[in-house]
């Protein structure tokens, strides 16, 4: 489905990042990783060139504008164009109780979740369109479509992203760019790792709101990517689509 394609792929170490890398890969696409950490990185390409695929590692933070641009042109200037973009990658600050929120804290999550976003889009969008159009996903979160009192700052950012989703896929929707957002639920990364790790009782409470009672694994993610980037998904922008085992339906 995505054979030969260029996917540029943000917060590519690790996670659901990696494993969306490693399923572009398996289709015969050309894969860019990108993050802030270069040694995740590497082994992901590694992983990716020892089954025969292309890849490569690009160190980028990006809630820099100019880090982002030159990511973007690093995938272009290595493949000759770009057709689809993950943007997965993201940190925040940390939380409260939002009368209580530092606001340099707000808006380190703001950046990290919503900002970047927004910026790899920006340069992401002139490099599909001067090869003829393609297909961006935004990871966003089941905290963008429902109430996260845990973290009003998360919630805001992903709540942003979705926006900017839908905003941008009507735009583009005549130019041949086709923008949509993930919203996964309980899904086992390396964070929900660790928690589970330091609090093995986690399980017991957060999986009875996830009707389909166990966690996701990253490779079910990546799948709903690699077919969103997909001719077969050709009709679809726009979209906020929960991969979350059923916890936004209840």
């Amino acid at each position: 489905m995505n054979q030969n394609k260029v996917i540029l792929i943000t917060g590519g170490g690790s996670g659901i990042g990696k494993a969306t890398a490693l399923a572009f890969a398996r289709e015969g696409a050309n894969v860019a990783v990108a993050g802030r950490r270069i040694d995740p990185l590497e082994e992901v390409v590694r992983l990716i060139v020892a089954e025969g695929g292309e890849a490569f590692a690009i160190s980028a933070d990006v809630t820099d504008a100019k880090q982002v641009e030159t990511m973007v042109a690093k995938t272009v200037e290595r493949f000759g164009r770009l057709d689809c973009a993950f943007n997965n990658g993201g940190s925040g600050g940390k939380s409260n109780w939002l009368g209580e929120f530092d606001p340099a804290e707000w808006q380190k999550t703001i950046d990290g979740f919503l900002t970047s976003v927004f910026l790899c889009m920006r340069f992401e969008l002139s490099a599909i369109l001067s090869g003829g159009g393609g297909a961006i996903v935004n990871n966003s979160s089941v905290d963008g479509l429902r109430a996260f009192p845990f973290d009003p700052a998360y919630s805001a950012a992903k709540h942003g992203v979705l926006g900017l989703t839908k905003s941008a896929a009507v735009q583009y929707a005549q130019k041949g760019v086709r923008i949509n957002a993930i919203c996964p639920g309980w899904i086992l990364t390396p964070p929900i790792e660790e928690m589970v790790a330091h609090d093995p009782g986690s399980p017991a409470r957060v999986l009875p709101h996830q009707p389909i009672g166990r966690f996701g694994n990253p490779e079910e993610v990546a799948e709903t990517v690699v077919w969103l980037c997909s001719e077969k998904a050709s009709l679809i922008t726009g979209v906020s689509l929960p991969v979350d085992g059923g916890y936004t339906a209840v």
